[in-house]
């Protein structure tokens, strides 16, 4: 039950990250003011640290999904 619910927060947070990623050629980041250029110095620094963020969470997510599947397996 546990990693059922941990599940559907990665799930939602890694939605939310995706979707903050800055766009390339436009999409729904575009609509959070992604789209738009900022002469902030520290953006590039913000953005690798959204994307590290992104893999844990991501790789957070697989594990769930792993513990999952072998729960599963065990259980039947």
């Amino acid at each position: 039950m546990g990693f059922s619910i941990a599940l559907i927060v990665f799930s939602l947070l890694l939605m939310l990250l995706v979707l903050m990623h800055k766009g390339k050629g436009g999409g729904l980041s575009d609509m959070f003011g992604g789209g738009m250029q900022s002469s902030v110095g520290g953006s590039s620094v913000a953005e690798r640290n959204l994307d590290r963020i992104t893999v844990v969470i991501g790789l957070m997510w697989f594990a769930c999904i792993i513990v999952l599947g072998l729960l599963m397996k065990l259980d039947s």
